[in-house]
């Protein structure tokens, strides 16, 4: 009986030591490692987690909703909501009273660190580290990694439908970068004060390339061109990861924007402070720019442009308010996925929706697949192109396929595998500007 009683004061000691565990045991997965993990509150889990994505081990915050244990058989919607320049993922918690608004909520709120111990932040990109590539690669720790591990740790509704992320600032650019990047992943997407371009107007990129250089030199520490690259020789990295360059695969995606212009707002003094109005007024440029594409695309979206008001927390606290209503909307009614699928991206090799598609090309570039269905689809872009449909067809039926672009016409039929896909080898112009390669698939 002593040794019995010797072995539970133990374990109390320990769990004691290490921060006692009353919420779900988040356990290791899709590349996290927990190293800790500690209940704060009745809803709030703080987790210490390390990847070999990062350089350093990072945090996590985690609302839970308040009936979150009582009901096990229920999954909850997920908000990835991201911090600023300088942040921490505590931030939404202390400053932002994001665990007061979502009170009461069938949601779960995951506020994960974008940057290392407050420095000047990740700008969520897999970094360009002078061609080395390699840490940090945020992109991948927060979609690759994070959002598998979230869903397999706790009761989610793990498709796109009950996704959705947000930020503010940089992270408001995080948000749109990602959404854009990945939109088969997410229903909704918002940014308050958020740089929401990085390089598709002029007026645009000098401030752009001036913050990035900056945060990333002086306030992380690291080669100024370490994120993106130098602009001379790797603009496409750029564009690639700027939201209004890829404006056109949010289409479907329930989108708001929130922002102020710097002047004095209800929450500012009078004259407002200076930083805090400055910063304001370039993020209200991007903004206001940023919108103007929405509307250009014809893409609907909320613009709430609130006129005075300051690059500050008592802004955004407001906003996520504002937003958290309309967001739960969303979640109870999101439509179902798009029946055909467009989508831009400059890699070599992409997946979106389950249409696949690699390329062999003489030089990189974009490439664009637009209202791909099961009757077909057009391809922008150079060389050749293997595309993988998703499982559309009949495991073992014929299709007809027909391929037409500036090189001619070509007409085959494929069998479907056994997973219900066809693989077929498309031929691109070598002039992107002016031709796609349109192919029809008909079932035989």
């Amino acid at each position: 009986m002593r040794r019995t009683w010797s072995a539970l004061a133990l374990v109390i000691f320990l769990c004691g030591r290490a921060g006692a565990v009353d919420g779900p045991q988040l356990v290791d997965g899709s590349g996290i490692h927990v190293e800790s993990q500690q209940q704060l509150d009745a809803r709030q889990l703080a987790v210490h987690v390390s990847t070999s994505a990062l350089q350093h081990a990072v945090d996590i915050r985690i609302l839970l909703p308040a009936d979150y244990a009582a009901s096990p058989e229920r999954d909850y919607p997920v908000l990835y909501l991201f911090h600023g320049t300088s942040g921490r993922a505590s931030d939404w918690v202390n400053a932002g009273d994001a665990e007061a608004t979502t009170d009461g909520l069938p949601l779960i709120v995951v506020m994960p660190d974008a940057g290392f111990n407050g420095d000047g932040g990740g700008w969520f990109a897999d970094w360009f580290n002078g061609g080395a590539a390699g840490q940090p690669m945020w992109e991948t720790f927060h979609i690759e990694q994070i959002i598998p591990w979230i869903d397999a740790n706790l009761h989610t509704t793990a498709d796109r439908s009950g996704r959705a992320i947000a930020g503010l600032s940089q992270g408001g650019f995080g948000a749109l970068s990602y959404a854009a990047r990945h939109p088969e992943l997410f229903t909704a997407v918002a940014a308050f004060s958020g740089g929401c371009e990085i390089d598709r107007d002029a007026e645009a990129i000098e401030t752009a390339t001036q913050i990035i250089q900056y945060t990333t030199a002086a306030l992380s520490g690291f080669d100024k061109d370490a994120v993106f690259g130098p602009r001379a020789t790797q603009e496409l990295n750029w564009q690639a990861h700027d939201p209004a360059t890829l404006v056109t695969n949010l289409r479907g995606l329930d989108i708001a924007l929130w922002t102020g212009d710097g002047t004095a707002g209800p929450f500012d003094t009078n004259p407002p402070d200076a930083g805090a109005s400055a910063i304001e007024v370039i993020t209200f440029g991007a903004t206001r720019l940023f919108d103007g594409h929405l509307r250009d695309a014809a893409i609907p979206h909320a613009y709430h442009y609130y006129g005075g008001g300051t690059h500050s927390w008592p802004y955004w606290t407001r906003d996520l308010k504002e937003y958290v209503g309309p967001l739960m909307q969303r979640f109870a009614g999101a439509p179902a996925p798009p029946r055909s699928v467009s989508y831009l991206s400059a890699a070599d090799r992409w997946q979106q929706w389950d249409w696949s598609v690699e390329l062999e090309r003489p030089e990189a570039g974009f490439s664009h697949l637009l209202h791909a269905s099961r009757t077909g689809f057009a391809l922008i872009g150079s060389g050749v192109a293997s595309v993988r449909t998703p499982p559309l067809f009949t495991p073992g039926s014929l299709v007809r396929v027909v391929k037409h672009g500036r090189w001619g016409r070509e007409t085959s039929m494929l069998t479907v595998d056994a997973s219900g896909r066809l693989r077929l080898s498309v031929p691109l112009s070598s002039d992107t500007r002016v031709a796609a390669t349109r192919v029809s698939l008909r079932v035989l």
